[in-house]
């Protein structure tokens, strides 16, 4: 079974947001990276951002952008 790449993504937050997500991400049982996650796909699901999957967002020589 393939595995699939995961990419870094760093940013600056505030921290009473940090804290928030914090939160957020102990109620559900989640990695703050994987609440993240969810936000995101979340928001683009009700506003219809399709998610590329991860061979879509190669190009030709199989190289991301």
């Amino acid at each position: 079974m393939a595995t699939v790449k995961t990419a870094t993504l760093t940013f600056r937050i505030d921290p009473g947001l940090k804290e928030a997500l914090r939160i957020a991400a102990d109620q559900e049982h989640r990695s703050i990276a994987n609440m993240v996650e969810v936000l995101i796909r979340g928001y683009c699901e009700r506003h219809g951002i399709a998610i590329p999957h991860s061979e879509e967002t190669k190009n030709n020589n199989g190289v991301r952008p």
